[in-house]
């Protein structure tokens, strides 16, 4: 038995901005501030406040890609593996191509640029399609397809993350001593379970100290790097981009490889937009240039001179940069520092599966609140135990995080290709930049992430395949369950009875009354709802007062209560009530319900019954999917959480009542 998934559910179109979908939000001026609700009139205290946290959050994945990110390319730059000795044109080409990565990707596209393409202060690659449909003026397939792909590769992205983050940290303590390596890979399991086990109690009680311990260990990287320039100050030549140029230029598919590796230091960057809303534009550009930056530069300065004046130092130039008094600190910093890392991670799975379940893009599934305070701390059963198991599969598959950073990559460099096409919609159509300044600034960061892209495809066959393979699942559901939607919307549409035709029917023959109000979910109102036509075939009754009740998904991340509710109405016994909810927002609809008091309507949860829509979907793989993808989408549908959960619909006062539709 599956819920209907058309009737008072978000609409399977919305995506691309299809019929079902409310637009009558306003677009965003060019460019807007992006400190939506932070910035302005607050305090100096709440925005170092701020500054604080985003260091936490949002720098936590790129601040810990130091551990592995130099080495590995510099060891895919000597052809040889850790044991081959790299030249000094190899480190400082690497080392060249990590600063100018970190300039042009982090700091120009996403810390300047992206940070400005705000909705309402929120951020994320579904935000940015939603610009971008609303920059096109009209629905465009190709710009939902983007905003799927983009969203279906951040989970590859999210699996891989704290694999290789954990796993870094931990192999530091083999250099404090052997003894441990056995206990490496287990310590590693034991930690990555108790990271999600804890996450159904929310991190809010915690999170407030993610921002300090991030200090702390941006501080200590950017202390030994500076200690070990000195080593060889030459390093300071890598900041010519010659160096970088010149290496790729002679080096082939070697320097491919290497490049592939380089993108290691950059995969956070995807943090820094999907976290704007969290906290604003300024405090994360502060947070950016003040600490983050300037550690990085001065840790990876630092490794490159350690390995110019002793390349025996690559077996892990991160942990050998610290005195061995400060080894073993170190590594439990590290591992503090990469569980913090990884919990961002899965905090924005948790939000863009809450977008792709407003957007119609995934079947829904149960949402909690951990927080109070904060409406962004939500925990979801379903991602929370599945990126645990692809997890827990990447750390027992690879073992290594040197075998994992083959692996790493593909997925972050196709997010970042799609982010860098749908903001060239934003900037020449919605800001309405000039086509020579478009060019010159969006055509070489796409050519690079393209570059980028290629490079790191040359690590398919050693493990590259896995975000892509975890990417194309995730999209096909979410195609399985847009087209599944759609048609079995259709088939309704074609069953159902027009609303007018119904209320002239009752006219003529007016069915008994009962007292009470009850409310029918819909997603289209100018059809009578099945579950209204089954109520009437069965119970030959109808409630005093009638709600055709419709909940639209909107394309801003959240709505004013001014604008939530649309109320009209019929006649005596009926009126349509619509319920809107931006796609950041988790519905709660007897909550929005109180405010219908404006129009007179005043719901007495005891006097009221909700009426829901239940399908029992048969699959005949004859209207518009083949049988096992029928199979798929029922699948889902059975799966999903029901509509009185979601909706959270008091569940004494829900009436379900079935009917089959082969689809």
């Amino acid at each position: 038995m599956a819920e209907d998934t058309a009737a008072g559910s978000p609409h399977p179109a919305v995506a691309d901005g299809g019929p079902g979908q409310d637009n009558r939000t306003e677009s965003r001026a060019a460019g807007g501030n992006g400190d939506h609700g932070h910035g302005h009139g607050a305090s100096q205290a709440s925005f170092w406040g701020l500054v604080v946290g985003s260091i936490g959050v949002v720098y936590g994945d790129i601040g810990t890609s130091p551990l592995y990110a130099f080495r590995e390319a510099v060891v895919a730059a000597t052809g040889h593996g850790a044991t081959g000795t790299p030249s000094r044109e190899i480190v400082l080409g690497v080392l060249s191509l990590i600063l100018w990565s970190l300039i042009l990707i982090i700091t120009g596209k996403y810390v300047l640029l992206l940070l400005r393409a705000d909705d309402k202060g929120e951020g994320g690659i579904l935000t940015l399609v939603a610009l971008a449909q609303r920059a096109m003026g009209k629905p465009s397939y190709m710009i939902a397809l983007l905003g799927m792909a983009g969203a279906a590769m951040f989970y590859g992205d999210a699996a891989i993350t704290p694999a290789i983050s954990v796993l870094s940290a931990l192999e530091g303590l083999k250099l404090v001593t052997p003894v441990f390596e056995p206990y490496i890979l287990p310590l590693t399991v034991v930690v990555i379970i108790g990271l999600f086990a804890v996450q159904s109690h929310g991190t809010a009680s915690v999170a407030r100290y993610f921002g300090p311990i991030c200090i702390v260990w941006f501080l200590a990287m950017a202390v030994t790097g500076a200690i070990h320039i000195a080593d060889d100050l030459g390093v300071f030549h890598a900041f010519n981009p010659y160096y970088g140029l010149v290496f790729i230029a002679n080096n082939g598919t070697i320097g491919l490889l290497a490049l592939g590796a380089v993108f290691l230091a950059v995969t956070g960057g995807e943090a820094l937009y999907t976290d704007l809303g969290h906290f604003g534009r300024k405090p994360i550009q502060w947070a950016w240039f003040g600490l983050v930056f300037p550690a990085l530069t001065l840790n990876y300065l630092g490794q490159g001179a350690m390995v110019l004046a002793d390349p025996s130092k690559l077996t892990n130039p991160f942990y050998l940069l610290a005195p061995s008094w400060a080894l073993l600190p170190m590594v439990i910093l590290a591992t503090l520092a990469t569980i913090i890392a990884s919990q961002a991670v899965i905090t924005g799975a948790f939000s863009l599966s809450r977008q792709a379940i407003q957007l119609g893009l995934l079947p829904r599934m149960a949402i909690r609140h951990t927080s109070e305070e904060q409406a962004g701390q939500i925990y979801m059963p379903a991602i929370n135990w599945g990126l645990l198991i692809g997890v827990l599969t990447l750390v027992l598959l690879f073992k290594s995080s040197s075998s994992l950073a083959s692996a790493y990559g593909i997925a972050v460099t196709a997010t970042m290709f799609i982010t860098a096409v749908l903001a060239w919609f934003v900037v020449r159509r919605l800001w309405k930049w000039n086509i020579m300044l478009a060019l010159v600034v969006m055509v070489p960061l796409i050519v690079i992430h393209l570059i980028f892209f290629g490079a790191n495809m040359l690590k398919l066959v050693d493990g590259g395949w896995v975000p892509l393979v975890i990417g194309a699942v995730i999209m096909f559901l979410m195609l399985t369950w847009r087209k599944g939607t759609a048609i079995l919307a259709d088939k309704t549409r074609r069953i159902e009875v027009p609303l007018v035709d119904l209320l002239k029917s009752f006219d003529k023959r007016p069915p008994h009354q009962v007292a009470g109000t009850a409310v029918f979910l819909t997603s289209d109102q100018s059809y009578a709802p099945a579950s209204l036509l089954h109520n009437l075939k069965h119970n030959k009754v109808l409630h005093e007062h009638n709600v055709f009740l419709a909940v639209k998904t909107v394309d801003v991340p959240r709505l004013p209560d001014a604008e939530r509710i649309s109320y009209e109405k019929i006649n005596e016994r009926f009126s349509r009530l619509t319920v809107r909810f931006g796609y950041m927002e988790t519905p709660h609809v007897p909550k929005a319900l109180i405010a219908c008091k404006k129009y007179g309507l005043k719901f007495d949860m005891m006097s009221t019954s909700f009426f829901l829509s239940r399908r029992h979907l048969k699959a005949s793989g004859k209207l518009g999917m083949p049988l096992w993808q029928d199979y798929i989408f029922i699948g889902l549908a059975v799966n999903a959480n029901s509509a009185s959960d979601y909706f959270h619909l008091p569940t004494g006062r829900v009436v379900e009542v079935g009917t089959q539709v082969t689809i």
